[in-house]
């Protein structure tokens, strides 16, 4: 009887054995990298780590091939037999963006990792020294005291690899434009707290007296999808200093991929950008500042009281409106939107970087609204003004108001 007992275990446990292997085969994902074909299988008890998705990311990399074309086309032209290899330099700096690091030294915490390297075909993971130096060798930064030729080496360099960073990132976004949409500029302040390129005091909302770096951002409006970004010195905040860049962007698009609209806040709205704008034959949407002239005209436009409902919440109003330094008279759009907390909440508000103006309507007591005034070189004369705002440029323009 103990034999018959041992012999239906011993066949018991070969079939449970059989089954889970074959729930952990059904389990596993085969997948395609750079590094060859990978089985992945969730272990739901094993712990997290940063880089597990890293196996289908890689995937798309091989499928599309956006990887290898990336490796392929760097210019970096080591000499040396014991420099490290372009896929090592670039893979070290790709899993460290991906496992969202912001210093160089953080580089070592990847080097135990021997999975990584092998699905995106490496040979191993560089320290952080050999990265700093790779990158330094990629992107020179300029020479000022140094011979012509070497200035010249420099420069030449630089725009090789901007090139193929270029090129890079418009492949990532060319299928993205092939339907009608938005190109949004803006400048955001970097905070330094070290001895970098670049680093100056200026423009600084939050901390004032520190150094900071200028980010000029190019996106494709509501899909956050990024065109370029453009680093520059901390007083380079404004927006002539991203224009250059905005229009190279625009200029080597082919008119079917071109934006329907360029949208910025009221830095862009002046004469300079605007007229640049117009020169190539641009539409943009800006923001005007609140001064003497933009008041009056909301004045004006309160007193006709000809508004009309444009959607989310807001009234919208157009007229012509030239200003001193304009080359003429243009069209804006006066949005308002009544505000429902009472006015001490909104005065106290510090969300609005412009004072929000109050006006006494007779038929009430007192009403309080918000507004914001938009310059265009659109024409939408066939169009009602609920269509015109009705394609996102309300949401946005009321987060700068």
């Amino acid at each position: 009887m103990g034999e018959i007992k041992f012999k239906k275990k011993t066949l018991v446990e070969a079939i449970n054995t059989t089954l889970q292997k074959t729930e952990q085969t059904a389990a596993e994902q085969s997948v395609a990298t750079p590094g060859g074909r990978f089985h992945v299988r969730w272990d739901e008890g094993g712990s997290a780590t940063a880089l597990g998705q890293l196996p289908f990311f890689a995937e798309f990399l091989e499928v599309s091939g956006l990887f290898a074309r990336w490796v392929d086309g760097c210019p970096m032209d080591y000499t040396s037999p014991n420099a490290p290899k372009v896929v090592d330099v670039l893979g070290t700096w790709l899993l460290s963006i991906l496992d969202g690091q912001r210093r160089y030294a953080h580089v070592a915490g990847l080097r135990g990792d021997e999975v990584a390297p092998q699905i995106l075909g490496m040979n191993k993971i560089i320290s952080d020294e050999s990265l700093r130096r790779a990158l330094a060798h990629l992107a020179p930064a300029p020479c000022k005291y140094g011979s012509e030729e070497e200035r010249a080496a420099r420069a030449i360099q630089l725009a090789k690899s901007t090139a193929w960073m270029d090129k890079a990132l418009g492949e990532s976004t060319q299928e993205s434009l092939r339907t009608p949409w938005i190109l949004d500029a803006d400048t955001s302040v970097k905070l330094l707290y070290g001895h970098q390129a670049g680093a100056e005091i200026g423009y600084n909302p939050t901390k004032p007296g520190r150094p900071s770096h200028t980010l000029h951002t190019y996106w494709i409006g509501n899909i956050r999808l990024v065109l370029d970004v453009e680093v520059q010195s901390g007083k380079a905040s404004a927006a002539k200093h991203s224009l250059p860049r905005l229009c190279q962007l625009i200029e080597r698009l082919v008119p079917e991929e071109r934006p329907a609209l360029v949208r910025g806040d009221s830095a862009f709205g002046n004469q300079g950008v605007m007229a640049e704008m117009e020169r190539t034959e641009q539409h943009y949407l800006f923001k005007l500042r609140q001064t003497a002239g933009v008041k009056r005209l909301i004045e004006r436009q309160w007193q006709q009281g000809d508004w009309q409902n444009a959607g989310q919440g807001f009234d919208a109003v157009e007229g012509k409106l030239r200003l001193t330094g304009w080359s003429g008279a243009r069209r804006v759009v006066v949005l308002r939107r009544r505000i429902k907390d009472s006015m001490a909440a909104a005065e106290t508000s510090n969300e609005s970087q412009q004072p929000t103006l109050h006006f006494i309507d007779h038929s009430d007591k007192v009403k309080l609204w918000e507004y914001a005034v938009l310059v265009t070189n659109t024409d939408y004369s066939s169009t009602p003004l609920a269509s015109y705002t009705g394609i996102g440029l309300t949401v946005r323009m009321a987060s700068m108001s």
